[in-house]
């Protein structure tokens, strides 16, 4: 494999050697197509330029390339996320490296849907995706399925889908989701299924996770093939369900997938896939390293806020750094932070900039605010573990134990304030989350709580500055016992 690799860095690209022009095979004529394929890129644009070259370079050998992402194209690069045009960078890039298609994932709702709609028009490929209805929004309507023609007339069928939280609704800000209805993918991939009878064949570019991609291959076999996104998952083999192949390559443009697919009469006999690390890839495209060079030169986000006196690292610190801020700056009894809203693993030691905070918390989540009871706090921690199978709520002004049953299942929780004395039962407390956490997850509450005009990050902003520096070493708050 890494013999191959090295082929790649030189540029010879003696992967297949098949031209890709219909051949001969017994008596089948058989078109080679070549689908590379990224997903939950998540605005990590270094990359993109080796991703244009080898993608310029396959065309030139091969008629049939096709390149497409299975969505989250956005939300964790602050030069793209936290410009005045947000998202526009990834799409500019995308554009150059000449995608064909996309899925909706659901990081693509963040930035709202007057930004999403401004990027649907701006990109030079279309966003897909069947189990979606955005017709009354100001999205408006979204394709279900795109359909690539091959130079021998052979044709490929492609089919978008999203995933979805136990509330109906992508995992997203649902406020960004006004007026869109959604399905669950795999009851309305079933529509679609006339596709493998029309055109011969039938991929998803699937943003559903790994697992539900297994779920849909189990419900549809009419799929030849699944190219899955959201679970960022690396399969450096192809998983076979079903009969059908599902592909995935990680996540932050680490590497790319290249799925190769032999056609006869639109029908694939013959299908393989392997993943490249970018690592391995050593040439570029000249042009799109510029205008990457460009987007990273953003000296706004290069501003000081605090000082980190250690290496801030891992979901315990630096949740407690997210939380603390929160209680600081809001004054609440209680802050929680799901470790889903973490997206970075360190902060290092010295000092934290504007880019350093927008990586860690990306979502521009409002604060919602909350007069809880014990046992209601009690709910939301429960269901965060049980939604996670391990600590998912990180905490500034308490410290908490969870105690499992024999079914491993939340059955207890001790909660301590500050000064270690147990939560009164029969108190209110002042409790503040993220409207993503207030939004989807499901715990007991009287109060239907109330949102603010903060956002974490601004929150974030200001308490650092407030604090000018910060020491979060060893700090643990949430523990598990059996």
């Amino acid at each position: 494999m890494l013999k191959r690799y090295i082929l790649l860095l030189t540029g010879i690209f003696f992967l297949h050697v098949p031209s890709g022009f219909p051949q001969e095979s017994g008596s089948k004529k058989l078109t080679e197509v070549i689908l590379l394929h990224t997903n939950d890129m998540h605005a990590k644009i270094d990359n993109m330029a080796k991703l244009a070259y080898l993608a310029d370079s396959l065309r030139k050998l091969h008629p049939n390339v096709f390149l497409v992402a299975a969505g989250d194209n956005f939300t964790g690069n602050p030069v793209v996320d936290m410009v005045p045009d947000k998202g526009y960078p990834m799409i500019d890039l995308m554009n150059r490296c000449r995608f064909d298609a996309s899925a909706l994932g659901n990081h693509e709702f963040d930035m709202g849907q007057d930004f999403l709609h401004k990027r649907f028009l701006q990109a030079s490929f279309p966003f897909i995706c069947c189990n979606l209805d955005a017709s009354a929004s100001k999205l408006g309507p979204v394709k279900a399925y795109l359909v690539l023609g091959t130079k021998s007339g052979d044709s490929i069928a492609l089919l978008g889908l999203i995933q979805l939280d136990d509330n109906g609704l992508p995992s997203s800000i649902p406020t960004h989701m006004t007026s869109i209805s959604f399905v669950k993918g795999w009851t309305k991939a079933k529509e679609y299924t006339w596709l493998k009878k029309h055109y011969g064949n039938l991929i998803a570019l699937s943003h559903l996770g790994v697992e539900d991609d297994a779920r849909l291959a189990d419900s549809i076999p009419q799929f030849d093939l699944i190219i899955g996104g959201h679970s960022h998952t690396l399969l450096e083999k192809p998983r076979m369900e079903n009969g059908v192949m599902i592909v995935q390559a990680g996540s932050g443009l680490k590497y790319v997938g290249k799925t190769t697919l032999h056609v006869s009469h639109g029908k694939i006999v013959d299908r393989s896939d392997e993943v490249i690390p970018f690592d391995l890839l050593k040439k570029e495209n000249e042009g799109v390293r510029a205008i990457i060079d460009q987007y990273n030169n953003n000296k706004e986000l290069e501003k000081v806020v605090g000082i980190a006196e250690t290496q801030i690292e891992g979901k315990d610190e630096l949740g407690s750094l997210m939380t603390d801020a929160i209680t600081s700056q809001i004054k609440v009894d209680f802050a929680f932070q799901n470790k889903g809203g973490i997206r970075i693993n360190s902060i290092p030691e010295g000092n934290i900039t504007l880019r350093d905070v927008y990586k860690l918390d990306p979502f521009n989540n409002q604060v919602v605010l909350y007069s809880m009871k014990a046992e209601e706090i009690k709910s939301l921690i429960c269901y965060g573990y049980q939604h996670e199978k391990d600590i998912d709520l990180q905490v500034s002004g308490m410290t908490y134990k969870i105690t499992l049953d024999g079914q491993q299942h939340c059955s207890k929780v001790e909660m301590f304030d500050k000064s270690g004395h147990p939560l009164d039962p029969a108190k209110e407390y002042g409790v503040a989350m993220n409207g993503y956490m207030a939004s989807t997850y499901k715990f007991n509450h009287a109060d239907p709580g109330t949102t603010t005009v903060f956002t974490t990050s601004d929150v974030l902003i200001q308490y650092l500055r407030a604090v000018k520096k910060v020491n979060y070493k060893g700090i643990k708050r949430a523990v598990v016992v059996n």
